[in-house]
């Protein structure tokens, strides 16, 4: 039991393995804007944001870089895709699912555009009062 426990205090998790401006997307759990919400609150923490996903929750994935760009909030840096073995209990054996990565950052005009956009929020909210 000791050994355990020495295990899991000199545990670290890679800087590769967590980061903590990484989205890792489903296309059953959550609706879309709300990972484009996320998106934009990561970048303006960090700078930038990498959505990741595997499978059939890809197509949300680019949906939601998409989005981002064509309203001039981000620019592409970096796309990544590969195939992980996921292990399918159903049949018993590994299964190959294709998995992207796509890294966004900040466009220039980022910082304005979410300043007039929580301007017209608040000017919104006063209206309706």
């Amino acid at each position: 039991m000791e050994e355990i426990t020495d295990g899991v205090n000199n545990l670290s998790v890679t800087a590769d393995s967590y980061k903590k401006n990484r989205i890792q997307v489903s296309n059953t759990k959550k609706p879309l804007f709300f990972y484009v919400n996320l998106a934009k609150r990561y970048m303006q923490q960090h700078n930038e944001v990498e959505l990741s996903a595997l499978g059939m929750a890809i197509a949300t994935v680019v949906t939601i870089a998409e989005i981002l760009k064509n309203n001039g909030l981000a620019v592409e840096k970096k796309i990544m895709t590969s195939t992980v073995d996921v292990n399918d209990e159903s049949r018993g054996r590994p299964l190959q699912k294709a998995k992207i990565e796509i890294l966004l950052g900040k466009t220039e005009k980022f910082d304005e555009l979410m300043a007039a956009a929580a301007e017209k929020e608040a000017g919104d909210g006063e209206e309706q009062s």
